[in-house]
């Protein structure tokens, strides 16, 4: 069963990922492209959309290697907000680095029962085979 503050990780795991594609889109694109009319770097949107039907459908092991792969926008945003000093796209690199926190935070906080669960089954089957392996 899935708590009201789940349903709030999910949707701001959602939202924060389509954030993060249109925010990649618009900035290659539109608002600070690396040449003028826009740049082959817009293709960083690209593996975002392989993981968004899993996240919208809750795939636990989606959530979890996203949580990690998206690590690798943060970096280019942290990057790029250093490299590109007083510059639009240094705000959008900050910005792109803030909205993967959003996203990885919901992701991690989403995932956390189903950790602490799968923590507690494999307590109970480690018990289980302890007592089995000192009857015998």
């Amino acid at each position: 069963m899935q708590t009201n503050m789940q349903r709030y990780f999910h949707w701001g795991a959602i939202g924060s990922l389509v954030t993060l594609i249109i925010w990649c889109v618009l900035w290659e694109m539109v608002l600070a492209p690396l040449h003028p009319g826009g740049s082959w770097v817009v293709l960083k949107a690209l593996p975002l959309l392989i993981p968004l039907h899993g996240v919208i459908k809750r795939d636990i092991y989606t959530l979890q290697w996203t949580s990690m792969v998206i690590l690798l926008y943060f970096t280019e945003g942290v990057v790029r907000g250093y490299s590109d000093i007083g510059t639009l796209s240094a705000w959008l690199g900050w910005g792109e680095a803030l909205i993967v926190c959003v996203y990885f935070v919901c992701a991690v906080m989403y995932l956390r029962p189903y950790k602490k669960a799968a923590k507690k089954m494999a307590k109970e089957l480690l018990a289980k085979v302890n007592q089995t392996n000192h009857s015998k």
